[in-house]
């Protein structure tokens, strides 16, 4: 199952040079990396970067993050992915842009 993680073009570069990364300032502050599912993830991209146009959505295999990847209640009690160690660029299955549309964030074919 792909999860998904939206990154600010920094992030990703940062991500692309380092090889990994511990995450955007939320996740530092949390002490985890946020994901969502394909279900999860429109909506995250309103509510948390409804402003922001470069953004990159990368997309990781759940099933092979091992077991710090676990799933927790958050918004609304849904269960959402949260990864407790650095995310690698190994994880990445692969990235897209995400441009901001009149209507809200634009996401590739197939992913909402």
């Amino acid at each position: 199952m792909l999860i998904f993680k939206i990154l600010r073009r920094p992030e990703w570069d940062e991500l692309r040079q380092n090889g990994n990364t511990l995450g955007a300032p939320v996740d530092l502050a949390d002490g985890y990396i946020h994901f969502s599912t394909a279900q999860q993830v429109a909506e995250t991209a309103a509510k948390h970067f409804a402003d922001e146009s470069d953004l990159v959505l990368v997309a990781c295999e759940a099933d092979v993050m091992g077991p710090q990847l676990r799933w927790e209640p958050s918004r609304g009690g849904a269960l959402f992915p949260h990864l407790y160690r650095a995310l690698s660029i190994k994880d990445v299955v692969w990235d897209k842009s995400l441009p901001l549309g009149a209507t809200g964030h634009i996401f590739p074919m197939g992913v909402v």
